[in-house]
């Protein structure tokens, strides 16, 4: 069997386990951040053909800048570690992933935003390579498995957390602001890989002994990795396809945004209102609270009057933009018709009606 120790300077055997720790540590939250970043591409789409007025084939195009760019420099990347060093790359590479996120969160155009998604897929493309192989010279022979294991399920939890912190972001500030302090996340990443990352040197392999495969082994492992590499390109674009395109189906089959909530309470004899909340979707940087709208209401009869100047005071607070769907105006007009709408609704419910 033969091992490869790509240990740096051989550390002594009481810092040995430390610097495997930070290796292993560092490069987790290296692929946790980068694949969060790359599944962020897909919480982002569907608001940027709200926001831009984008067609499924220009959407289509900008993923496959940012997939192409992270697949296509993923050899010069590491090219590049081989002749600076693979920390410094990654670390550079992670501040990249990062900017790119930054720019696209002041992009004013389509092109500048295809730019932000190019500079995020280059940063991208340092993180597989480089990291897994400092997790291999962290650690020798089969410990080097378990520890990409662990390296691999990182980047699962990242492609949970952060389009789910994105999510969350959305709903208190508007989308420009949240990518700028997600993408912030990504030099502050690069700081710490840079200082933390122990260095390691590569080094000839060892043989400790001899166990060389036979004939029939050796057939298998010939076709092994064939096999995996098509499994992983099968695997990458049906999933690729099935993420990009699945937000626009499901609105297509009638799943619905939000556009206006109302909550309504009644008195005792459900002929007066007692208190109400007015909410609107859909038609601002982030979901809009009425409080005026609802204290119109409160304290009265719930007459026509009142859900009239409700309804007004909803629209005077909307902030909808033009885009292919529909004018501003035109969704002005219908955030009053859906408010008094969802107020006679929840009336009648709220009535028992």
């Amino acid at each position: 069997m033969t091992v490869t120790a790509g240990e740096a300077t051989q550390p002594k055997p009481d810092s040995a386990k430390g610097a495997e720790r930070r290796a292993l540590g560092v490069a987790c939250g290296a692929h946790a951040l980068h694949d969060g970043y790359t599944d962020l591409v897909y919480v982002m789409l569907p608001i940027w053909q709200s926001e831009f007025g984008l067609g499924f084939a220009v959407l289509g195009l900008m993923k496959t800048v940012f997939s192409g760019t992270l697949a296509g420099f993923q050899i010069p990347a590491g090219l590049l570690a081989e002749r600076f060093g693979a920390t410094g790359v990654l670390a550079l590479g992670t501040a990249l992933a990062g900017i790119g996120y930054v720019v696209a969160g002041f992009s004013s155009s389509v092109a500048l935003l295809v730019a932000a998604l190019f500079v995020g897929g280059l940063g991208a493309s340092t993180q597989h390579p480089l990291a897994s192989s400092l997790i291999a010279h962290a650690f020798a022979g089969k410990r080097s498995l378990r520890a990409l294991g662990t390296y691999n399920f990182a980047g699962d939890i990242g492609k949970m957390t952060l389009p789910a912190a994105a999510a969350l972001l959305l709903v208190v500030m508007p989308w420009r602001e949240a990518l700028i302090l997600l993408g912030g996340l990504g030099s502050i990443a690069a700081v710490a890989i840079f200082v933390a990352m122990p260095r390691f040197r590569d080094e000839p392999s060892k043989s400790v002994n001899d166990d060389s495969p036979g004939p029939a082994q050796s057939a298998a492992r010939a076709y092994a990795f064939p096999c995996l590499m098509v499994v992983g390109v099968i695997d990458s674009a049906t999933r690729m396809a099935f993420l990009t395109f699945l937000p626009f189906v499901l609105t297509a089959k009638g799943a619905s945004i939000q556009t206006v909530g109302v909550a309504l309470t009644l008195d005792e004899s459900r002929t007066a209102c007692v208190s109400a909340r007015i909410a609107l979707g859909a038609v601002g940087p982030t979901p809009l609270f009425v409080p005026e709208a609802g204290a119109a209401l409160a304290e009265g009869p719930l007459a026509d009057a009142d859900i009239e100047r409700a309804a007004a005071l909803a629209q005077a607070t909307a902030k909808p933009i033009s885009d292919m769907r529909g004018s501003a105006d035109y969704r002005r007009h219908l955030v009053g018709v859906l408010v008094k709408r969802a107020l006679r609704i929840a009336h009648e419910r709220a009535k028992g009606g």
